[in-house]
């Protein structure tokens, strides 16, 4: 379970992070945009678990983007099922292949 945040936020409930990037199942080839959605105690212990989910989905290097914490709980497709699953300690990667 997940504890107090250690910064003033004082959010009620989980930090669900999402983590924006691309990553790469070929050293060298063409890139994946990806959303990443997880709870996590803070920002540091969600990049180390985005990066192990991605490995054992068979990516072989990741550019983390951007991160952040979700306020709002995200109504469209797959955002939404991807956030019940962070809920549910799932690590939901969402991919825009081109």
């Amino acid at each position: 379970m997940i504890g107090n945040p250690d910064n003033d936020n004082n959010l009620e409930g989980p930090m669900v992070f999402i983590i924006i990037g691309k990553a790469y199942e070929i050293k060298g080839g063409e890139g994946i945009d990806l959303h990443i959605l997880l709870s996590a105690a803070d920002d540091d212990s969600a990049v180390r678990e985005a990066l192990n989910a991605l490995s054992e989905e068979g990516f072989t290097e990741a550019e983390l983007d951007q991160i952040g914490i979700l306020t709002d709980i995200p109504t469209e497709e797959p955002h939404a099922s991807a956030y019940q699953g962070a809920l549910e300690g799932e690590v939901a990667i969402i991919r825009f292949d081109s």
